[in-house]
């Protein structure tokens, strides 16, 4: 007596992979989206790489991820993958305070983001 299996979200040559509660602000995480956005995954992977943001590295293991879910669960050929999308959502927003001068506080907001990878397969003459 379970409820019937949903439909799957995403068309039968793409898959996703979502990182959750990434500490960075969603403006900064959305520099690193805008990067890959678009790309072949191998040259995302080396962008990445060789990123100077402190984030990159959760980035590129969240698309690493993508590509394993593509290649595993979906059977899809990872030569011929791209970076669909990437798009970066708010989480929670943790606050904390700082003790300023004169006995005041100022207020400190140490922020979270999600983001979400999708890979897609491209057939191999339609990159060109």
């Amino acid at each position: 007596m379970s409820k019937p299996k949903s439909p799957r979200a995403l068309k039968d040559n793409e898959a996703k992979a979502v990182a959750r509660m990434l500490r960075v602000s969603p403006q900064k995480l959305n520099l690193l989206a805008q990067l890959i956005r678009g790309k072949r995954v191998e040259t995302a992977l080396a962008d990445l790489e060789f990123s100077r943001k402190r984030i990159s590295g959760a980035v590129k293991k969240a698309l690493e991820s993508a590509i394993a879910n593509a290649e595993n669960n979906h059977s899809l050929d990872v030569d011929d993958l791209v970076v669909a999308e990437a798009h970066v959502g708010k989480a929670l927003v943790m606050k904390r305070f700082h003790a300023r001068a004169r006995g005041r506080a100022g207020r400190v907001e140490k922020p979270f983001s999600n983001l979400t990878i999708v890979v897609r397969e491209v057939p191999s003459e339609a990159k060109a």
